[in-house]
């Protein structure tokens, strides 16, 4: 015997402005960041390698750090930026800003050694920067 209860309860489920899913995206791709440097660290021989000043035959200088500082910073900001922009400059900027960092991961993962986990992790941030690309550029529309 089937019986339909009226008191049957739903999950309440609501849609996520695209806003807040793109800043949560660069919040992740920046946590992601962070936890594989820190990783990093654990692979024997790296600590030593940045004492002596030069990591995968690449000088650690001020200018070095001073470009990394850059690089970081723009996925922290894009997390203000994807909230705050109005939204044709949002989505064109997430749209540029991922797909530049996109291409960067692409030719950073030809550079060094070749690891199981470094593999892993850039794959996981490239699924990042495709699904900022992918939500900006399906940016909702309104009709006039």
């Amino acid at each position: 015997m089937n019986t339909i209860t009226k008191n049957q309860k739903y999950l309440n489920d609501f849609k996520i402005n695209v806003k807040i899913k793109l800043s949560v995206l660069w919040v992740t791709l920046m946590l992601f960041y962070i936890y594989a440097d820190i990783l990093g660290f654990y692979t024997p021989g790296v600590i030593e390698k940045i004492v002596s000043g030069q990591i995968e035959g690449v000088q650690i200088t001020e200018g070095f750090l001073l470009s990394m500082a850059i690089w970081i910073a723009v996925p922290s900001v894009m997390v203000f930026m994807s909230l705050t922009l109005k939204a044709k400059a949002n989505r064109w900027l997430n749209i540029i800003i991922g797909f530049v960092s996109f291409i960067a991961l692409v030719t950073t993962f030809f550079v060094g050694e070749f690891s199981t986990r470094y593999t892993f992790q850039a794959v996981v941030e490239g699924i990042l920067m495709v699904s900022v690309l992918w939500h900006a550029w399906n940016w909702p529309k309104r009709d006039a």
